[in-house]
């Protein structure tokens, strides 16, 4: 379904109960909401299970492609607005781990529970920054396809690559239909978030934390610094994973997912 949302047009899905409660995938960068598919289909009916494209990524648009975490949190808050939702439960991947702490730090009131995948608190030291600029360079000079390639050695256990194309291809396919333009904004977006590491011992509502074992970009050390600041949080290692814990590892993340969810207390 697509809406116009602070002058851009903005695609989401939604299924299940519309008075059931809600929780709001966001994925990660350069994804779209295609990623959490099995998640969504993993929620019973009695959930309202919501997922979209950030700015810039999947069906949304990609306008001038001068991005902001900050943007992307007000788009989240007014769709949020738009279904009619005072609070939900905000699960984010990577980026979208950024973008639902930066959410939780601006509005709490409006965040049920938290959790938290392949993810850290921290901004962008020096050498990220340097490393997301040549990033941009690259794409610039080479376009998307090379830049895709590195991606997917990067965020995929070689396991995966191997044993498991279908989940890689498709990756691989959202990635390379991701406009150059979006591609170097939300990295320069990047680059240039805050730091919600101080913010984290505020955080009250329910917590909890996800990363793959193998994870090398958002290490296990990062989330276990977030579970030692975050009191309502718990914490899993997801096994044979990297950084698409959601997909390397289904059914174990799945299982912790609808778990949590029940703990949970409903609207």
């Amino acid at each position: 379904m697509k809406i116009k949302l602070n002058g851009l047009t903005m695609n989401y899905q939604e299924r299940g109960l519309p008075q059931g409660l809600p929780v709001i995938f966001i994925h990660g960068f350069p994804f779209d909401h295609t990623m959490w598919e099995s998640q969504m289909m993993a929620l019973p009916q009695e959930y309202r299970a919501i997922s979209y494209d950030v700015r810039g990524h999947g069906q949304s648009d990609v306008a001038d492609g001068q991005y902001s975490i900050e943007f992307f949190v007000d788009d989240l808050v007014d769709l949020m607005d738009h279904l009619g939702l005072k609070k939900a439960v905000l699960c984010g991947l990577s980026m979208g781990g950024y973008i639902a702490l930066r959410a939780t730090e601006r509005h709490p009131n409006r965040v049920k529970a938290l959790i938290l995948c392949d993810t850290r608190s921290e901004a962008d030291a020096n050498e990220a920054k340097v490393k997301r600029a040549n990033q941009i360079k690259a794409v610039k000079t080479g376009g998307v396809k090379p830049f895709a390639e590195g991606f997917i050695k990067a965020v995929f256990a070689p396991q995966t690559i191997k044993e498991n194309p279908v989940v890689v291809e498709s990756i691989r396919t959202v990635i390379e239909s991701t406009s150059p333009l979006a591609i170097c904004g939300t990295l320069l977006a990047l680059a240039a978030r805050t730091d919600t590491t101080d913010s984290l011992p505020a955080i009250n509502a329910p917590t909890m934390i996800l990363v793959g074992e193998h994870d090398a970009l958002t290490p296990p050390s990062a989330s276990r610094s977030m579970h030692e600041r975050i009191r309502s949080s718990s914490l899993h290692v997801v096994p044979h994973a990297t950084h698409l814990s959601n997909l390397e590892n289904r059914a174990f993340f799945n299982e912790k997912l609808l778990a949590f969810l029940k703990s949970v207390p409903k609207p």
